[in-house]
């Protein structure tokens, strides 16, 4: 995965702001992680990070879009992916660092802070579970395939298991 670490000490106590615009920050773990998505809209993302007392304090947001396809039809469609983020960081314990499960490393003294993990977590959260190209999109037709957004399939209804006929009026108070 493609790696950006921002050195910390250099941060004044009032704070400061890192705009990212390289594409490799998301089309990187795209591929890495065979995602069924292409991008869209050109990536960006701010960050502000904020040195506290025992960590630092990283805001920001970031906005793009991707090309998935609908999960009822199949068809290619561009949802827009944003995100704000804030959250407290602090440096990881030894055994943290091992497990690899820390945003700030210390490397020969000095912290860093893993911003392209941190920004690709922040995708993932806002990446929408089950797009859908419409609300009131119909799907594709489990017998035949054909996209029922389009034309009118022929296959008969499925009435379901006949002995369970008895219940489909069955109503519950």
């Amino acid at each position: 995965m493609f790696e950006l670490w921002i050195a910390l000490k250099d941060i004044p106590a009032e704070g400061r702001e890192f705009h990212f615009t390289d594409q490799s920050l998301w089309t990187g773990p795209m591929k890495e992680y065979g995602l069924q998505v292409r991008p869209g809209k050109a990536f960006e993302a701010r960050m502000f990070i904020t040195p506290q007392d025992e960590g630092f304090l990283v805001a920001g947001g970031f906005s793009g879009s991707v090309l998935v396809p609908c999960d009822r039809c199949a068809e290619e469609i561009e949802i827009p992916v944003a995100g704000e983020f804030e959250s407290f960081e602090e440096p990881c314990a030894k055994d943290d660092e091992l497990l690899g499960e820390c945003r700030i490393r210390r490397a020969k003294n000095v912290l860093d802070l893993d911003a392209s993990g941190y920004l690709w977590e922040q995708f993932m959260l806002a990446l929408p579970v089950s797009p859908l190209c419409a609300e009131e999109c119909k799907g594709l037709c489990p017998k035949c395939g054909v996209n029922r957004n389009q034309e009118t399939c022929a296959c008969a209804e499925d009435k379901g298991d006949p002995r369970l006929a008895v219940l489909r009026n069955l109503k519950l108070s």
